[in-house]
């Protein structure tokens, strides 16, 4: 009997002490002065947790007008013609860097987003925007490989597993991933700007597109439901996805082992926006940890916020799922891919146009 209650109480302090080394995070409070306001919102379908917009509503005692898009094309494409009244857009990381190149978004102040704070190190000043100028990150996800369990039935953990695959596979079709991917392998920036190395990884594709029957724009995962392919390269949410709406174990997600490039949506405020005051409020709001985990734990994509996680905001089926949030062996081989040159870009475009074109044979 004392035995028991002596193990009862180890438990007891054993989780008190658990308890005690997760952060506290105080609820978020909005600032004063911006009652009857009003923020307009340009962010991707489905792409937020249901209570996320009323809960800054009633917390600031403004309305948001929220607008949705499907791409980044489309939210450029207003963009570029002028702002029609949006306070915040929501780009990928290389649309970052056209918009920048474009003189489309209004420098962030950093001073007025305390919560920055909590983001995963990183994630931040990534080579799309060095110092967080202009951007900070909302929500992000790797790239890897998609496959049919009930096809492959060797566990994939490798590129190599994918490149010497015996079956179909489909590629994604993103010039600067593929190529950034080749180059990874081969030990070169994925951001070179070296002409030879741009080859080496055009060659390195093509030696190993044996069993590439596809290249898709996107829909890799569409291939890989119809049982077009058995294998594909793709983002993590979409196979995830797929996962789940099909209730049933028939697919798996991995990362690489030798470690692949990562995507990065991000908050931005474009120039000429009617409310910048608020929309770095808007900003803040959403890098706090308890609002950065309801957007995640809803859309199931990973959360950059570090202390959402240390502090156990993050559901535990999401977080223990190592497509969405990689080990740290793996999460370490993790790498951004960044602007280069428009000289250099006709490179990687000229170099992926050979590859496409020779394994579309």
């Amino acid at each position: 009997m004392h035995r028991l209650i002596a193990l009862s109480l180890l438990t007891l302090v054993a989780s008190l002490s658990l308890a005690q080394d997760k952060p506290k995070v105080e609820p978020w409070v909005c600032p004063p002065g911006f009652e009857g306001q009003t923020l307009h919102v340009f962010n991707w379908s489905s792409y937020i947790a249901p209570n996320t917009i009323g809960d800054f509503e009633a917390a600031c005692g403004v309305t948001i007008v929220y607008s949705v898009y499907d791409s980044n094309e489309t939210m450029l494409a207003k963009l570029v013609r002028g702002n029609p009244g949006y306070d915040i857009a929501v780009p990928s990381g290389s649309a970052v860097g056209r918009m920048i190149q474009l003189d489309l978004l209004e420098p962030l102040d950093l001073d007025k987003l305390p919560q920055l704070a909590t983001i995963s190190s990183d994630l931040l000043n990534p080579p799309y925007d060095p110092g967080n100028v202009y951007s900070v990150p909302y929500q992000w996800g790797t790239t890897g490989i998609g496959y049919n369990r009930k096809k492959v039935t060797q566990p994939i953990s490798s590129w190599d597993d994918l490149w010497n695959y015996q079956g179909k596979v489909a590629w994604l079709g993103d010039m600067r991933g593929m190529m950034g991917i080749a180059l990874h392998l081969l030990g070169f920036s994925p951001d070179t700007t070296d002409p030879d190395e741009i080859t080496a990884a055009r060659d390195f594709l093509l030696s190993k597109g044996d069993n590439v029957a596809i290249i898709a724009t996107g829909d890799g995962q569409i291939m890989l439901e119809r049982g077009d392919v058995d294998m594909v390269i793709g983002y993590n949410g979409s196979i995830i996805a797929l996962k789940y709406s099909c209730e049933c174990d028939d697919f798996a997600y991995v990362v690489p082992q030798e470690g692949s490039f990562i995507w990065v949506d991000n908050l931005v405020i474009p120039r000429g926006a009617p409310n910048p005051e608020l929309a770095h409020v808007f900003i803040d709001y959403i890098l706090h940890p308890q609002t950065n985990a309801d957007i995640s734990n809803f859309t199931a994509y990973g959360s950059p916020n570090q202390v959402a996680i240390d502090a156990g905001l993050i559901d535990e089926a999401l977080l223990a799922n190592e497509g969405i949030y990689p080990p740290p062996a793996i999460r370490e081989k993790l790498f951004f891919i960044g602007p280069v040159p428009n000289q250099v870009d006709v490179l990687y475009s000229d170099a992926w146009d050979e590859v496409a074109i020779l394994l579309s044979r």
